[in-house]
């Protein structure tokens, strides 16, 4: 096989690719043998008509066409090996010649152009030191905490007096438009100040007594009308405020299993602190991306990028056409940085000769299933049919990678060394995981899978796998 590779841009490339009839017979062979199986022919069973009468009966036009249907994605998979081609889209194919006779010394010869991903060039992880600020626990935070730990103990009373932000009103909501009631709720518990209801429903609100009503010009958030202009009638049945527990030994005790003010104190900033670990941990790995970024001028496939600009855009308007300019510039710059940080993460990957197991793929599938409350076999089942195992190696790889390039630099804080082993774990841990299995083992046992569901009648719904 003769591989010719054509740079059309940093991450485009076109494989002219030509094949010789002893590496293309085989795939004629097969062709065969399977329309021999499917084929009726006097004087011969199913399965054993030899190959020349295949070719005579059914046309060596017919049998080359099976052929290249297999044989082109199988030889362009092996291209992309040797050449160490890493795509990032599906090919565009061009098959270009094709043998039209089994004595024809054409040689099998096809395009495909594809979107990769491009060259760059990581720095060195050995001696790599990086600095991540160290997160601060003040007064204030545990003050917080502990007003929102008294918020949870709070009760509703009623009070005679006009409402005011921060308190709960009972409230009664009509809307028309032209004159017409399209709208109507009754008994809704509203908390003055919160703005996640009507616009302008605060403002109306603010001052009403228990027995009072009013009227403002708004529009309608939801339902058969939504963003038109209504008339909102609001009456207001009560007003409760919200009465807080004191901050004293006894909230304490109710609140908690410290019999102290101080040591609930205490406890909570133990809390704050673990949780600016996990932070802490989060800013370290953005630093080491940003490290690995540095000075690095990475292009992103043109095409790749679009699709997921448009796919960014529907889940913001559900129409990208009706998108704003400043919805599609934030859209292209996400898509742009997940580009990015994924060809990072590829590249250092394969730096550090990353392998991804059967295991490590299907405990990944697994977490996922459990998050979104699916069974896990049903998932990965989806997940196989639907063709998206390769995405799901390639985000283990990815993690792995990441993992791995974390644990082979040092981080430091303030000057002292700090140790992410909690949220990193080690080497040999990781090693003692993956057992040596390889991806192939993976595709090999998704595989398995797939033909087990088909012969059992099996078909995992589509919806599970996205």
């Amino acid at each position: 096989m003769k591989i010719s590779v054509r740079n059309l841009e940093p991450t485009k490339v076109k494989l002219t690719i030509t094949v010789d009839p002893e590496e293309f017979n085989p795939y004629l062979d097969a062709a065969r043998k399977q329309i021999g199986k499917q084929v009726n022919i006097p004087g011969f069973r199913k399965g054993h008509v030899p190959g020349p009468i295949i070719d005579q009966r059914i046309g060596f036009a017919a049998v080359a066409g099976e052929a290249v249907n297999d044989a082109v994605p199988e030889l362009y998979s092996k291209a992309l090996e040797e050449k160490q081609i890493h795509p990032m889209a599906q090919p565009e194919f061009d098959v270009q010649e094709v043998p039209q006779s089994a004595k024809d010394e054409t040689k099998l010869k096809f395009v495909a152009t594809v979107e990769k991903r491009p060259d760059i060039e990581l720095p060195e992880l050995e001696g790599m030191t990086l600095e991540v600020a160290k997160p601060e626990v003040s007064d204030e935070d545990v003050a917080k905490r502990l007003e929102s730990l008294r918020q949870r103990f709070g009760t509703l009373v009623g009070v005679d007096r006009p409402a005011a932000k921060g308190d709960f009103a009972n409230i009664d909501l009509t809307a028309e438009i032209d004159g017409k009631q399209v709208e109507s709720q009754e008994g809704i518990s509203y908390e003055l100040g919160s703005g996640n209801m009507l616009d302008g429903l605060d403002e109306a609100l603010d001052g009403l007594s228990a027995g009072e009503e009013t009227s403002f010009n708004g529009k309608l958030e939801a339902g058969e009308h939504e963003g038109q202009e209504a008339v909102v009638k609001v009456k207001v049945n009560s007003v409760k405020a919200e009465e807080l527990p004191e901050l004293n030994d006894d909230f304490a005790q109710d609140a908690s299993e410290f019999d102290t003010l101080d040591e609930l104190k205490a406890d909570i900033r133990k809390q704050i602190e673990r949780d600016g670990e996990a932070r802490q941990a989060t800013e370290a790995r953005d630093v080491f991306l940003a490290r690995l970024k540095e000075g690095l001028d990475i292009p992103v496939p043109k095409g790749v990028k679009d699709e997921m600009v448009q796919e960014q855009l529907k889940n913001v308007t559900g129409d990208p056409s009706k998108a704003t300019d400043e919805q599609k510039d934030e859209a292209e710059k996400t898509v742009v940085k997940d580009l990015t940080d994924q060809i990072v993460l590829d590249t250092l990957a394969s730096k550090l000769d990353v392998q991804v197991s059967q295991s490590d793929v299907f405990n990944f599938l697994a977490s996922i299933a459990q998050q979104y409350g699916m069974d896990p076999n049903a998932f990965i089942n989806a997940i196989i049919k639907n063709g998206q195992l390769g995405s799901a190696v390639q985000e283990v790889g990815r993690s792995k990678g990441l993992l791995a390039g974390m644990r082979a630099v040092s981080f430091t804080s303030e000057g002292q060394p700090l140790d992410l082993s909690a949220f990193l774990g080690d080497d040999e841990a990781a090693e003692e995981a993956v057992e040596n299995e390889s991806v192939e083992a993976a595709s090999a046992a998704a595989a398995v899978a797939d033909e087990l569901a088909a012969k059992n009648g099996d078909e995992a719904p589509a919806t599970d796998a996205e």
